[in-house]
């Protein structure tokens, strides 16, 4: 077999490698380590299917992070991750709570309800937090036949708003879910994030506190594609495997996605590379609050700041620097940073929103 080193290639640089910009953390390559993580995965024959060393040696790994009852279920992305989840945790007539604002509510492509089966039963939040009160208003209902079964409350942590739990909150929406007879699923598309602005192990808030399923995001904290479900309370759910097959997540060659995860989980990867991407938001929230015009709209907590400008000035500094509206018609964006995110790049992006602005 071919030393990888000397093998050559006839695949093409399509993108200037420099350029980076704010639109979101799914925009950023992988980290160096975990692409040599994949190339040290690489050669030989290993069992398909999640029958390899590698997620076997995983499971290990996320039983130092969340408790030896944990069990990792390794799928292709966060949507994936997500429905299958839910899946695992509803019958047929179930419903999830969930925030308004909530990604398996505003970004999945009705990807929870359609191919998942299940009803969301969304909350307005002003913060993107769930509380027991906001989870009570959709929280009834239980024997009539009329109305799909309320049977999970789903939060985000981070939230969809860029805003952080704390332990105790989730601690009591656990608490208010179970004596209601729900079960609990964490999004954790940026646990990392999370657990990094908190200064905690992400066990605080996750099996410490009660919760039944989370979906562990490596995507956006340095992998190049992969997350997983992980089971906190096996009695919550069932057949998480066929789920999983069902939901086409099944990956024959898994030990390249066990592998990223390894490199993220097995050290402090993971909390390196979240504790920049805050940093970084928190630069750039300094930065842009000294700008006339530019109003920050909700606490910068983890690696995204939501800011309401004149739509104008967006749209020129759209021209040089990629970032999304959030509601356009308000006038409201978001920034988001990622774990190559650097100071330079944070400094020229405040600078530029000035010059836009003193236009």
């Amino acid at each position: 077999m071919a030393d990888p080193q000397t093998v050559k290639t006839d695949a093409r640089r399509h993108h200037d490698p420099q350029v980076r910009g704010f639109a979101s953390d799914n925009y950023a390559g992988a980290h160096p380590e975990v692409l040599a993580a994949l190339a040290l995965a690489n050669g030989g024959h290993q069992v398909a299917y999640g029958g390899d060393e590698y997620t076997d040696h995983l499971q290990r790994i996320m039983h130092s992070h969340f408790g030896a009852g944990a069990e990792a279920f390794p799928v292709f992305n966060g949507t994936g991750a997500n429905v299958t989840a839910l899946q695992a945790l509803t019958d047929r007539w179930g419903a999830v709570i969930c925030a308004e604002s909530a990604h398996i509510n505003v970004d999945e492509g009705g990807a929870p309800e359609r191919m998942g089966g299940l009803k969301l039963l969304t909350v307005p939040t002003p913060d993107g937090k769930l509380t027991p009160e906001l989870i009570d208003r959709q929280a009834w209902g239980w024997e009539d036949e009329h109305r799909a079964m309320p049977q999970v409350v789903s939060i985000a942590q981070n939230s969809e708003l860029g805003t952080v739990y704390t332990a105790d909150e989730i601690r009591a929406i656990v608490d208010h879910a179970h004596g209601h007879g729900m079960k609990v699923h964490l999004d954790g598309a940026r646990i990392s994030n999370a657990a990094a602005s908190l200064n905690v192990p992400m066990r605080t808030f996750t099996n410490a506190v009660g919760v039944d399923v989370l979906t562990f995001g490596g995507t956006k904290n340095g992998m190049l594609f992969g997350e997983a479900v992980v089971v906190l309370n096996p009695d919550a759910v069932s057949h998480m495997k066929h789920l999983r097959k069902l939901s086409m997540q099944l990956a024959s060659k898994m030990r390249f996605v066990s592998v990223q995860l390894e490199a993220l989980l097995a050290k402090d990867l993971w909390l390196r590379n979240a504790r920049h991407a805050n940093t970084m938001a928190q630069r750039l929230a300094d930065g842009v609050r000294t700008v006339d015009g530019v109003e920050i709209l909700y606490p910068v907590q983890a690696n995204a700041v939501f800011a309401r400008l004149p739509h104008e000035v967006s749209e020129r500094l759209q021209k040089r620097f990629r970032f999304y509206f959030w509601d356009e018609a308000a006038g409201d964006v978001r920034w988001m940073c990622s774990f190559d995110t650097t100071e330079d790049d944070v400094d020229a992006f405040v600078q530029a929103l000035k010059e836009e602005t003193a236009r």
